[in-house]
């Protein structure tokens, strides 16, 4: 999987490939109402308890991405998806403000555009 789209962390000793899929922007978009959405959801939680599992949630939505594209290629043995309960579990408050730069890393890259124009009379530097 190329690094290129994708950020890592690690719960519980186990490293994890957070990636933004198509998958995971509908569910995504389905509980914050859009990508746009989701940035002003976290700052603006008044509740710690709802913010830490709004963070939860993400790491687990994008952790089980990888893990999905991985069982899809090898269906004689897939890996077990990572659990919202496993994260809080193995995980410690302190994790959790290392895991958000993860997950804006990912958000960021999964939606990165590179955009290149064609050469044309206009934008082409003439010497």
């Amino acid at each position: 999987m190329s690094t290129e789209r994708t950020a890592t962390i690690t719960v519980g000793g186990e490293e994890y490939t957070l990636i933004l899929t198509t998958k995971a922007t509908k569910e995504i978009a389905g509980r914050y109402g859009g990508l746009e959405n989701l940035g002003n959801k976290l700052l603006k939680s008044e509740n710690f308890e709802l913010a830490i599992g709004e963070i939860v949630w993400l790491i687990t939505i994008l952790a089980n991405q990888s893990i999905l594209i991985y069982n899809l290629t090898h269906k004689d043995e897939p890996k077990e998806l990572l659990t919202e309960e496993k994260v809080e579990l193995l995980t410690t408050p302190f994790d959790l403000a290392t895991y958000k730069a993860a997950i804006t890393e990912a958000l960021y890259k999964g939606t990165k555009r590179n955009i290149e124009s064609e050469a044309t009379e206009k934008n082409v530097k003439v010497e």
